[in-house]
């Protein structure tokens, strides 16, 4: 019964310490537990049985332990995780280019007080200064700051 109880105590510390490594990595919880159930199943050993049986326990449990760590970090599963590319860019970059204070453009929806307008054939978002544009009313660019356009 003793043995039973040893190994599984070990084989289940074994295991929360691969969940850790292979399925949820970086919690750190699981793998502090598989830690702590491995501990639990030393001290067991050493408590219930010889101590030179208890000392080839622990090295065999250590080694088990840490290949399963070595394996781990050498199976790449790291890289699953892990982030390889980069965004470059905004929301904004190079929408205002080509766009200048007195162009004129149409509008191409209701302004009221935003609404679309077209300036060479280029969309934009636009507020009106004045209120309410209807649809197809010429109008001008009267402010561009803080990458919003306003018109008249």
């Amino acid at each position: 019964m003793e043995l039973f109880v040893l190994s599984a105590l070990l084989i289940i510390g074994l295991v929360l310490l691969l969940v850790e490594l292979l399925f949820i990595p970086g919690t750190t919880v699981v793998g502090v537990l598989g830690f702590l159930v491995s501990g639990a199943g030393l001290v067991f050993a050493f408590l219930n049985f010889d101590y030179t049986l208890a000392l080839w326990i622990t090295a065999l449990a250590l080694t088990l332990n840490f290949a399963a760590i070595g394996y781990g970090f050498s199976s790449g599963i790291w890289k699953k995780f892990s982030l390889k590319s980069t965004q470059s860019g905004g929301v904004f970059e190079g929408r205002m280019t080509g766009l200048e204070v007195g162009m004129k453009g149409i509008a191409v929806s209701d302004i009221k007080p935003y609404g679309k307008a077209s300036f060479a054939e280029v969309w934009v978002e636009v507020k009106s200064e004045s209120g309410f544009i209807e649809v197809k009313s010429p109008v001008t660019i009267v402010k561009i700051e803080n990458n919003k356009i306003t018109v008249n």
